[in-house]
Parts: C-alpha cells; sequence; structure tokens
C-alpha cells in the first residue's frame, strides 16, 4: 500500500480516535463533581465513595502498558473491539445499577477497556505516518482531551441538574458506534506468532502501581514499603524471565529513559492544574461545585482549538521548539498564577488557558520524542509504557498537593504578593514554574535535533 494512502486511512483513524478520547476523558471527569451527591443516596464518606475515581485510576495506569504490550502481539483491531465493547459493557451495567458496588464494578470495567484507548492513540501515528507528520496526527488527540475536559463539567451540570447521576454513564455508549470503522480502516497487520505472557511480571507491576498510588493518597508507610518491595521484585522478574512483561533493553535506551523521566515530571505538575485549581477557587474564592466547573471550561476550551497548532508546529519546526512553546506557556501560567493569586476568579480563568494550551503542546511534543526514539518491535510497549507512567505520576502528585495544601503556611515567597490568604497555593506555583524552567534547560540539551528530534529509521 502506497505510502500516501495508507496516511489517508491513519488521518481517518486519528479523526475516530479524537472523538473516542473525548467520550474517554469525559466518563473519567463527569463523575468527580457527583460524588458528594452518590455519597449521601448511598449512606458512605466521601473517602469509600472516591473510590468511583481511585478504581478508574489504577486499572487504567496498569492498562495502558498492558494493551501496549499486546499490540506487539495481537491486531489493533482485535484489541480496539475489546476494549471499547468492555467500556460499553461497564457503562451499561453502571446506568441500570441500584447499588454502590455494582456502579463501582462498571467504573472498573469502563476503565479496563477505555485504557485500550490512550495506549493505542500513540501507536497509530507511529504505524501510519511518517516521523515528519506525527505531530499533526498526535494533536487530534490532544484535541479530543480538551474537547473532553471542556464538556464533561458542562454536561455532568446540566444531567444532574434535571435527571439521576447514573445517566452519567449514557454518553459513554455511544463509543460503540465507532467501532465499525475502526474495524474497517485498521490494517491487518504481520504479527510474530504469539509468546508466552508474563503473567507474574505483570502482577507484580499492577501490584507495585496499586500499592504506591494508595500509600500516597491514604498516607500509608505500609503501603508504599510494599510498593517498593513489589517493584523491586518486578525489576528482578524482568531480568531474569525469558519472555519479560517488558524487555530491559528497552530501558538501555538513553533517549527513552530520559523521555520517561520527563513524562513523569511533566504530568505531576500538570495535574496541579487540574487538581489544585478547584482547591484554590473553593478555598480563598468560596465558589460552588458548578461556577468551579464553568471557571475551567475556558482553559479546556483553548486547548481543544489550538491542539492542532500544536502538532502543526511540531512538524514544521520540530519537537524541541514546540516544547520550547509549551515550556514558557507553563511558566507564564505559574508565574502570573504565584503573583496574582487572590485577584478576580476571572483572571485565574484566563491564566489557566496558557497552562492548558501549554501542556497540550508538551505532550504532542514528548509524544512525538518518545515515538521517533523506539524501534518498530518495541512501539506498542513503549508507548504504553509511556502513558503508564504518565498516569501514575498524576496520582501520586494529587496526593501529594493534597497532603501540602492541608498543611497551610504563613510564609509568602513573593513580595509582590500581597493576599495572605493565598500564600501556600503561591509558593506552590512559584516552585512549579521553577520546575519547568529547569527542564526547559535540560531538554533543550538531550531533545535539539531538527523536526523529528530523536526519529530513527525503522
Amino acid at each position: 500500500m502506497s505510502s500516501d494512502l495508507r496516511q489517508r486511512k491513519g488521518m481517518i483513524l486519528m479523526r475516530l480516535m479524537m472523538f473516542t478520547v473525548m467520550l474517554s476523558s469525559m466518563s473519567a471527569l463527569m463523575f468527580n463533581v457527583v460524588l458528594p451527591q452518590i455519597s449521601e443516596e448511598f449512606h458512605l464518606t466521601l473517602a469509600q465513595v472516591s473510590w468511583l475515581s481511585s478504581a478508574y485510576t489504577l486499572i487504567y495506569a496498569f492498562g495502558t502498558v498492558t494493551y501496549g504490550k499486546l499490540a506487539d502481539r495481537f491486531q489493533l483491531k482485535s484489541l480496539l473491539t475489546f476494549g471499547l465493547t468492555l467500556f460499553a459493557a461497564g457503562s451499561l451495567i453502571g446506568l441500570v445499577s441500584q447499588t454502590f458496588w455494582l456502579a463501582l464494578l462498571g467504573r472498573c470495567l469502563q476503565s479496563a477497556g477505555a485504557a485500550a484507548i490512550p495506549a493505542i492513540a500513540l501507536i497509530i501515528p507511529v504505524r501510519y505516518f511518517s516521523p515528519e507528520k506525527r505531530g499533526s496526527a498526535l494533536s487530534m488527540t490532544a484535541v479530543g482531551i480538551g474537547l473532553g475536559s471542556a464538556l464533561a463539567p458542562v454536561i455532568s451540570a446540566i444531567v444532574v441538574s434535571f435527571a439521576d447521576w447514573r445517566w452519567l454513564f449514557l454518553p459513554s455508549l455511544f463509543i460503540l458506534l465507532l467501532l465499525p470503522f475502526y474495524r474497517k480502516y485498521l490494517e491487518h497487520e504481520p504479527k510474530e506468532a504469539p509468546r508466552k505472557f508474563d503473567w507474574l511480571g505483570g502482577g507484580l507491576l499492577a501490584a507495585s502501581i496499586t500499592l504506591l498510588l494508595l500509600g500516597v493518597t491514604n498516607r500509608t508507610w505500609l503501603y508504599l514499603v510494599l510498593g517498593l518491595a513489589a517493584l523491586i521484585l518486578f525489576v528482578v522478574r524482568i531480568r531474569y524471565a525469558r519472555e519479560a512483561f517488558i524487555q530491559p533493553r528497552l530501558f538501555r535506551n538513553l533517549k527513552y529513559s530520559i523521555a520517561l523521566t520527563f513524562a513523569f515530571l511533566i504530568s505531576g505538575i500538570g495535574v496541579s492544574l487540574y487538581f489544585l485549581t478547584p482547591v484554590l477557587l473553593s478555598e480563598v474564592y468560596h465558589l460552588d461545585s458548578s461556577w468551579i466547573g464553568f471557571a475551567m471550561v475556558p482553559a479546556a476550551a483553548a486547548s481543544a482549538i489550538l491542539g492542532r497548532k500544536g502538532g502543526k508546529l511540531a512538524d514544521r519546526k520540530g519537537n524541541s521548539y514546540l516544547y520550547s512553546v509549551a515550556s514558557a506557556s507553563l511558566i507564564a501560567c505559574f508565574a502570573l498564577l504565584a503573583v496574582f493569586t487572590g485577584i478576580s476568579p476571572a483572571w485565574i480563568a484566563f491564566f489557566l488557558m496558557f497552562g492548558n494550551v501549554g501542556q497540550s503542546f508538551m505532550q504532542i511534543a514528548m509524544s512525538n520524542s518518545v515515538s521517533g526514539s523506539l524501534p518498530k518491535d518495541q512501539v506498542g510497549v513503549g508507548m504504553g509504557l509511556f502513558s503508564m507512567v504518565s498516569f501514575i505520576a498524576q496520582g501520586i502528585a494529587a496526593g501529594v498537593y493534597g497532603i501540602v495544601s492541608e498543611q497551610g503556611t504563613a510564609t509568602n515567597w513573593l513580595p509582590v504578593h500581597t493576599d495572605p490568604g493565598s500564600s501556600l497555593f503561591s509558593n506552590i506555583y512559584v516552585v512549579l514554574a521553577v520546575l519547568h524552567v529547569g527542564m526547559l534547560l535540560f531538554y533543550r540539551l538531550q531533545f535539539r535535533a531538527p523536526k523529528t528530534n530523536v526519529a530513527v529509521e525503522r
């Protein structure tokens, strides 16, 4: 098949993926608004009902690398068919649930199915596009995430204003309408004969992820120690297993290992835009949940509108240039928040636009850099691991931000900042801005090649 025809198919697939990612991200975010309502209905604590979100994150994180590994052995259309069907089945169970545990089962099945989406969304551009055109393809995913983030709070507020919270499961069922098109346009690709699956290695990785996230979110040292022990056992396992869950040679790729570290830091810092902002608007500005949701919509909308621009910049001027633009935007966002936290919330909503757009651009630059650093036979598991690291970072960072925000502070690090009630948030934003300055300098040294910076010939 000619490369032009293959790329036309790839563009159709990425448009489908844009809507798939939109529905998936909406599903992940919509329930955060209604957790207090669910807690009241089932007479449970907020910590108990928060498992609707926590379980989703845990399964999602491990699932991304699992689907990525399976993508190196099985057809993408088969994996996506399984994932989207499981996602829809979970949505249907949640829609008809009458108990909390049935709703939780629905969310777990949703997550197990949705985990196929981020890994495959990163693999399709690698398999269907030449390196110099992958930026535009990857940007379609960024647009989908932006649209989902913008629509989630609005749809959630509208639905719960006149209907039961269970109806939030309904939009996710529409994802099945996209499945026939995936079956049509995803090509059949030659695969190696199926090899033995490393269940022990996968189990150790899943255990380490779960225990580490639980340790941070619940502030329990026992979970952290057990999680680190499981991680050490996983490292030992992959070093000596004949068919390891993740091949150790993947980590001997220096560019890839550095990119994974960057992905962890970028996602950990970026989650502050979505986690700290609602806390800031609630504690400093005393806004209710509906107004907080609407305050975050402009930033998500800006990310959706400008997402394609980021991909085109990567293709035209290179990943290093796009990363620099993204970093400058994020540094500006955190610096403005650090100085002006405490003024009108309308300004906070405006500053967040720089942050969301910058975060979107940065994800495109990193995804493009990582995909180019991997040989063809490691693309699936490599991109899956890249997604997994990002989700783990988000979970850990959210726990850390929660701990720090509860400590409070009377010290203000910026003399120009005059609102004592928001000193803690101002100080956090200073740290995040400084981190991005350091990361920008390091990135410029590591990924300086023009266009697709670390591309290798397949």
